[in-house]
Formats: C-alpha cells, sequence, structure tokens
C-alpha cells in the first residue's frame, strides 16, 4: 500500500479511538508524585464510578483469596497499593483501545496482552535489579505494556494487509517490523508513536514506542528504559511468553545487555519472577473487560 494512504487510514483511525480518560491521565500523573497517598487516589477515583467497580472487582477478585468483602474504596487502594491501582487503570484504557476479540483477526487478544504485560514485567524487574529509582520502576512496566501497541490499528484496521506482513515475516524468517515496512509502507512503532502522542504520554513512553526496533538511530535521552524494553520485548519473543506476532526478532547487540550491566543468564535466572508478575498483572484482563 501507498504510505500516504496507511498513514490516512492509521490517523483517521486513532482519531475514533477512546481517548485517555482524564481521570487515568490524572492518576498517572499524581502517582508520578512520591507524596500521593491513598486518599489522594480515593478522591479522584470516587468521580469516576467505571473505575471504582474494577477496583474494588479487583481487590475482592478470587486472586486476593480475601475472606470478607471489602467495600471502602480507600481500604481498597491501601491493600492493592497506589502502583497497582495505576496499572489497573492504564490497563482498563489500554484494552479500551483495543476492540472487540473479534477485532482480533491477525492476532490473538489473549496472546497479545500476555506478550505486553510479558515486556512490561520484565523491564520493571531488570530496573529493580539495577536500582533504578523505585518511583520511577511503573514507568518501566507501562513503557513495556505500551511498546506494541501501533499493531492495534493495524491488525483492527487493515487485518488483511497485517496478516500479508505477518505471513511474509514468517516465511522470510524476518522480524515483523521488516515485514510490515515491506506490505505497508510503515510500521507498528510508528503507528503507536501516533497513538501515545495522543494521550499525551510522557516523552520517555514515545521515545520507547517509536525506537524500540531502531537503537542504533536514537539520539535522545532516554536510552536506559529504551534499552530495558528492547531487552525485554526480545526476550518475551525468544521465549513465547505471549504472542506479539514476531517469530523471528532481531538479535539485540551485545553492546546494549552490556551497557545495562546484565546478560542472557539473568534473564534465565528471573524468568519464573516474570511468569508470576505475568499471572498477578493478567488478572487486569478479567477485571477490566
Amino acid at each position: 500500500m501507498e504510505r500516504e494512504n496507511v498513514l490516512y487510514v492509521m490517523k483517521s483511525y486513532i482519531e475514533k479511538m477512546p481517548s485517555l480518560p482524564t481521570t487515568v491521565a490524572k492518576i498517572l500523573q499524581i502517582c508520578n508524585d512520591p507524596k500521593t497517598s491513598p486518599t489522594d487516589l480515593n478522591r479522584l477515583i470516587s468521580l469516576d464510578p467505571v473505575l471504582m467497580g474494577k477496583v474494588m472487582k479487583l481487590i475482592n477478585s478470587a486472586y486476593y483469596g480475601l475472606s470478607q468483602k471489602i467495600t471502602s474504596l480507600v481500604r481498597a487502594i491501601i491493600m492493592l497499593g497506589i502502583n497497582t491501582v495505576k496499572n489497573l487503570s492504564l490497563s482498563t484504557a489500554v484494552l479500551a483501545s483495543l476492540g472487540k476479540k473479534t477485532d482480533f483477526q491477525a492476532l490473538n487478544m489473549e496472546g497479545f496482552w500476555k506478550h505486553s504485560i510479558c515486556v512490561g514485567s520484565t523491564a520493571k524487574l531488570i530496573a529493580k535489579k539495577r536500582n533504578i529509582d523505585p518511583k520511577l520502576l511503573e514507568e518501566y512496566f507501562i513503557a513495556g505494556l505500551l511498546h506494541d501497541i501501533g499493531k492495534i490499528p493495524l491488525n483492527n484496521r487493515l487485518s488483511k494487509n497485517f496478516i500479508e506482513a505477518l505471513a511474509e515475516a514468517e516465511r522470510s524468517r524476518h522480524p515483523l517490523y521488516f515485514a510490515e515496512q515491506h506490505v505497508l509502507n510503515v510500521d507498528h512503532s510508528e503507528i503507536g508513536k501516533l497513538i501515545v502522542e495522543s494521550w499525551k504520554l510522557s516523552k520517555d513512553i514515545v521515545d520507547v514506542v517509536l525506537f524500540h526496533h531502531n537503537l542504533t538511530e536514537y539520539q535522545g535521552e532516554h536510552l536506559d528504559i529504551l534499552y530495558t524494553v528492547a531487552i525485554s520485548n526480545y526476550f518475551a519473543n525468544v521465549s513465547e511468553l505471549g504472542f506479539s506476532g514476531d517469530r523471528f526478532p532481531e538479535k539485540i547487540q551485545d553492546d546494549v545487555f552490556n551497557y545495562l550491566g546484565i546478560g542472557w543468564q539473568y534473564l534465565e535466572d528471573i524468568e519464573d519472577d516474570i511468569k508470576k508478575e505475568i499471572e498477578k498483572a493478567q488478572i487486569f484482563l478479567e477485571v477490566v473487560k
């Protein structure tokens, strides 16, 4: 397809996607403040009955196995923790943008979501091991969660072309973004950038979404989070934890691992921890449906 036509279709689709709800945007903002308290979140979430219902559904889900039902929102926030509530809020917004299961003609929705959670969880664990400032850890999770968000409009609006790109990647044993560029003259990174910019997310997340397949081209200041998500994405694809459509990912160069001070063995060592994080995070999929 002609690049201009693809971008026109994608921009039209993105304009109709649910915007990041005001409540969610404010939650992301105040949770970056280390002084934020459960009371602050309580005041904000109380104004959004839908989100409040999801918080209560999560704390009373079988996953937490509480003997008594929790009916107080502020108590639920305290028990879940501020970061869990933050991620639930963002997950709600992301899943609202995914469309219905029936829209997923090329990718399996659960597989895609599991891959996204895996990348976010792995990125957060790597950052934690490297003693990144604790209040920044959730930014690594969010960047990992959203890195492939550009595949959603391609999958939902240009499904035939996207299926063709998936088939070409499989046939040629090339990374999916190579095939996307050949078939569509754009790739999911460029489309993802349009989405996260429309949601007015922070520059580091925009950079991760745009450059996670083009590390050598990056000239910005967010190299740490970019490298972390790129390695996490490669690990998720190679380990087949979820499915993003990328069965033959491009190998990450040694200098990227060296920059972060980790090796492949470290990733294999934390695989059980990653799977536990995925299991924990996947409860969001059930809660926010």
